[in-house]
């Protein structure tokens, strides 16, 4: 989208999801709004890191919950399947939409209308609350086909736990719509901290919800599906679903608060639905791609845990350490130069959009490089320290740490990838990584077959990792060839320096840290309490010692990084 002048406190950007299950959005510095207004973005910025934060300390906490609660296979596979449903639902109906085309009319409608938006925002919520409504009835009639797409090759029963499940489950799709709408509403009246805390909210009634499993039945470690009652499915399913409800319910005392009232409005043609169709419909070709592309990995996952290996329980626990690292450098250092790309893809300043890229790339890499260093390094260790807690046992935890460990090699090219399709949206256009996608997504499905035919069922969700990485490469590969037509030269030479000098720090790290945590691990063994001690003298020494390299081979970005760290702190 092209960013417009807006009122005070109506300045906002949409970031494509990092997350698969998540819409952010932003706020735009733009470079003639008033100090008041910059203080005021400096602020929302904070509450959003801090939410942020805890949003992901929780989330990670729930995730650790329902792996005590259920383990890491059988009946926890079944669940995750379930509980993917409506995410990937939810993503094709809305959630690319949203992104791209949602908030844009809000603002724009907003800036324009002399009730600031008011009757144009509740005729586009009352007919997206239909639309959702309608739609979340299909998808629950539909539970049995949709599990027959991503368990297909599963037994009877785990089909049947996978479809119940889902008829609990599915619910969520309209309550995800209604809160990331309402969202929506509230970022474009320059509100920016309910959006970023109501998911705590779903994430505690989550944990509760394990936590109330763990002590009903106390006497049960992992679930096999023959075992599993009809209160166990109950209390998960409902749990679980009650969650985003409580998530949803949490923005309305806020939407009040900046003065919105819904109310049922029947006068659509207003809403200009074809400007909708039209701008919407290629983000809808890209989020529709990934899903078909995540459909083939959880098939895959699924058919390996149905041969005795990890399964997508313990491929979407990995993802999500993953993900923890992408999301230090999307709140830090992506939430800081977007706003300067998307200002100066708007003045066709493409020469900045180009110096953006690369500084977001070259600061980005300051911190994931080493990331990746300790994932690969000690990624055993990650697993057993973060996730062997009763049900979920010593060995699923260690295969747990070893997907960690492939989901690593991912990282950087992951980051490289999503700045580019950041540049894309500034620029703005939705259509070249909506098609981009379509390759990338094609080469990820080639892969993971292969390697799911090559490799035995225990390295499968590890080679299902290697496989994304691998077109992540391919991504950045053809983003950076189509960009330097669009934007000209790139700086790649300064990017490539940067990340060469990086690796060779990392590298230079990685050897006292392995010596050392094989030297803990010979000592004191590979328990829960070990793997904890040796995380942290393993990773302290690898920082230590990347920091001090880094810094001799005069990569000034790690400096950059230091300051945008102090000044979000002192923020």
């Amino acid at each position: 989208m092209r960013p417009e002048r807006r009122p005070e406190q109506d300045l906002t950007v949409v970031l494509p999801a990092v997350d698969p299950d998540a819409t952010m959005v932003l706020p735009v510095v733009q470079p003639t709004t008033p100090d008041d207004t910059t203080a005021s973005v400096t602020r929302n910025s904070a509450v959003m890191a801090v939410g942020s934060l805890v949003s992901r300390l929780t989330g990670f906490i729930r995730t650790v919950a329902i792996g005590a609660a259920i383990g890491a296979r059988a009946f926890s596979d079944d669940y995750t399947l379930a509980n993917t449903l409506p995410n990937m639902v939810y993503e094709l109906l809305l959630g690319g939409v949203l992104a791209s085309v949602v908030v844009p009319l809000l603002v724009r409608a907003r800036t324009r209308d002399s009730d600031r938006g008011e009757a144009y925002t509740q005729r586009l919520l009352s007919l997206a609350t239909i639309f959702l409504a309608g739609a979340t009835g299909v998808a629950v009639l539909l539970a049995p086909l949709l599990t027959e797409l991503v368990a297909g090759s599963s037994s009877e029963i785990n089909k049947n736990l996978t479809t119940v499940l889902g008829y609990l489950l599915l619910p969520e799709i309209f309550f995800y719509g209604v809160a990331a709408l309402l969202a929506a509403i509230l970022n474009t009246r320059g509100h920016f901290a309910a959006p970023m805390w109501t998911p705590i909210l779903n994430n505690v009634v989550v944990i509760a919800t394990a936590g109330a499993f763990i002590l009903i039945w106390s006497d049960t470690r992992e679930l096999s599906p023959e075992q599993v009652t009809t209160g166990q499915i109950l209390v998960l399913g409902v749990g679980t679903t009650l969650g985003i409800v409580v998530q949803a319910a949490g923005l309305l005392p806020a939407l009040r608060r900046v003065g919105f009232r819904w109310r049922w409005r029947w006068d659509w043609r207003a809403l200009h639905l074809r400007e909708l169709g039209r701008v919407g419909g290629w983000m809808l070709v890209y989020v529709a791609v990934s899903q078909v592309a995540l459909l083939v990995v959880l098939r895959l996952a699924k058919m390996a845990a149905d041969r005795g290996g990890p399964g997508p329980m313990i491929f979407n626990n990995a993802y999500l350490i993953f993900m923890m690292a992408h999301g230090v450098v999307a709140v830090s250092i992506i939430t800081a130069l977007l706003p300067r790309m998307a200002t100066a893809a708007a003045e066709h300043r493409y020469g900045d959009v180009a110096a953006q890229l690369s500084v977001g790339t070259r600061l980005s890499a300051v911190i994931l490089i080493p990331a990746t260093a300790v994932y690969v390094i000690l990624g055993r260790q990650l697993g057993v320290a973060l996730f062997q807690f009763r049900s979920y046992g010593h060995a699923d935890s260690v295969a747990t740490g070893w997907v960690i460990a492939a989901a690593g090699i991912g990282l950087v090219p992951f980051a490289i990838s999503q700045l580019q399709v950041f540049a894309f949206y500034a620029l703005p256009d939705t259509k070249t990584p909506a098609l981009l996608n379509v390759p990338v997504a094609a080469l990820r499905i080639a892969l993971d077959v292969v390697l799911y035919v090559g490799l035995a069922a225990g390295a499968v969700a590890a080679g299902l990792m290697i496989g994304n990485a691998v077109s992540f490469v391919a991504a950045t590969g053809i983003g950076y060839w189509l960009l330097r037509r669009r934007l000209g030269p790139l700086g790649l030479t300064q990017v490539f320096g940067t990340l060469l000098r990086l690796t060779v720090a990392a590298v230079i790290a990685a050897i006292p840290a392995v010596l050392v945590t094989l030297i803990l691990v010979h000592a004191i063994g590979l328990g829960k309490l070990a793997s904890v001690v040796e995380l942290i003298v393993g990773g302290l020494m690898l920082v230590i010692v990347y920091l001090a390299a880094a810094v001799s081979l005069k990569v000034r970005e790690v400096s950059d990084v230091w300051g945008m760290v102090r000044s979000r702190l002192r923020g």
